[in-house]
């Protein structure tokens, strides 16, 4: 039995995460899901995390440029069972991973900052002038 730590998730759980990430990227890229609004759109999966039994996967997609974000994750939410059974199949686990799709902010985030950083009062106090 695993000793719980606070120092977030087990290799275990980071590994299989990483290998749900693999295979959601790989249907999507081979276009084994027949919809249109996925087949029209080249979809991220920037990261899937795990709980910690493994029971529950989250999801996180961007479609290329952001676009069309929410008919994407229409379609990808609209195909879950599927997904989900493709996932179980290649994946030997003791369950199958309930898969949930959320759109990535972290890029909006990075994009936020970085204008915030170029803001001329901003630059202003970076450099330490007044």
């Amino acid at each position: 039995m695993a000793i719980p730590s606070s120092e977030g998730p087990s290799v275990r759980v980071l590994r299989v995460g990483e290998q749900v990430r693999h295979v959601l990227s790989e249907i999507l890229m081979r276009g084994d899901v027949h919809d249109d609004v996925l087949a029209n759109h080249v979809v991220s999966i920037t990261e899937v995390r795990m709980s910690p039994d493994l029971r529950h996967a989250t999801a996180f997609i961007k479609p290329l440029l952001g676009k069309d974000e929410e008919a994407v994750l229409k379609a990808l939410r609209t195909n879950t069972a599927y997904l989900q059974r493709e996932v179980a199949k290649r994946i030997k686990l003791k369950y199958a991973a309930k898969l949930k799709f959320i759109a990535d902010e972290s890029f909006d985030e990075g994009s936020h900052i970085d204008k915030l950083l170029r803001d001329p009062k901003v630059a202003r106090d970076l450099d330490g002038g007044d």
